[in-house]
């Protein structure tokens, strides 16, 4: 072979290879653009994952499309659809209320767009609408404060009357809790639900059902079982403002473990906290690229979490992030 020949060889070859690179450079630096379908900003524990959310799509280089549902089902469907438009790569939402989810997640499949639950489950008879589902073990949470209510209880007679604040209607959290409560406490007499209203999980709501469950009980009330610290602390004020003693005559049994909560426990108010994180962030942008490179997820990916009491809340408080 001439040289002349080995050059121009040579320099092909070398043109081939620089346009490989470029090529392959580019489907590798092809950023990722995730659509998520937030439920809103009804608490502070929401408001906590929303950040998590943002500044771990920002960390790890992924394209953040961002909604606020404001708690409305149906303002989460038009946002999906928009995603779908859009043609996202995934798109990941926090569930409103479990049902109803079947026709835009069908769309959602048609357009070959993979979609990730955080936080809450939906009930859809096709589990292959979505692929996985990233967030807290509500049922195992209202087992844990279950345990914790007859642990409390154990050497005293009865009757425990329990008024309960529930989260949103039809959603998991408020779902599993319950249910996770009365799994435990159901075969023991002792433990009676006298009063059942949703305060929506927000503060102001909170403090309008306890309002309401304060002036017809009174001091029937043994305990508050509130679904989430937002709830809990409206029911506190509403407590306080009846002339009840929160934390000594009513115990409180809160979820979520937000520095709220954490400071309503050192003042006595809270009687134990059951930990639901909400940052889920870091979490959801790693399945998130998983799923863009090929990998299989597992349908469930659960968030470790546990209970904390009372005479631990000063201790902790300083290292929680929310």
């Amino acid at each position: 072979m001439g040289r002349t020949v080995r050059l121009a060889l040579n320099a092909f070859l070398g043109a081939a290879l620089a346009m490989s690179l470029v090529v392959d450079g580019h489907a590798q630096d092809k950023q990722i653009t995730l659509g998520f379908a937030q439920v809103g900003a009804e608490s502070a524990w929401r408001t906590a994952n929303t950040v998590s959310v943002k500044e771990a799509a920002k960390d790890a280089g992924i394209n953040l499309k961002f909604s606020d549902a404001q708690q409305k089902q149906e303002n989460q469907i038009r946002a999906i659809r928009s995603y779908i438009a859009q043609k996202v790569n995934v798109i990941a939402f926090s569930p409103v209320v479990e049902s109803g989810w079947e026709p835009v997640l069908q769309e959602a499949k048609k357009a070959g767009i993979p979609v990730i639950l955080t936080d809450r489950a939906i009930d859809v008879k096709d589990k292959s609408l979505y692929t996985t589902m990233i967030g807290s073990d509500f049922l195992e949470e209202g087992r844990r404060a279950g345990r914790w209510l007859e642990e409390e209880y154990k050497n005293n007679p009865g009757p425990i009357n329990i008024a309960e604040l529930q989260g949103t209607v039809g959603s998991a959290p408020a779902n599993d809790r319950h249910a996770g409560l009365m799994e435990i406490i159901k075969n023991d007499p002792k433990f009676k639900i006298i009063a059942s209203q949703s305060g929506d999980f927000t503060l102001a709501g909170g403090k309008q059902v306890m309002e309401a469950f304060a002036k017809t009980y009174g001091k029937q009330i043994n305990v508050v079982y509130a679904h989430n610290d937002d709830m809990a602390l409206g029911a506190i004020q509403a407590m306080e403002e009846a002339g009840m003693k929160p934390g000594t005559d009513v115990k409180v049994v809160s979820f979520d473990a937000t520095k709220g909560g954490f400071q309503a426990m050192i003042a006595g108010k809270i009687n134990v906290d059951v930990e639901c994180s909400p940052l889920l962030g870091p979490q959801l942008m790693s399945a998130v690229k998983d799923l863009v490179a090929g990998k299989t997820l597992p349908k469930r990916i659960v968030t470790k979490e546990t209970v904390f009491p009372q005479n631990v809340a000063a201790q902790i408080l300083p290292s929680r992030k929310y």
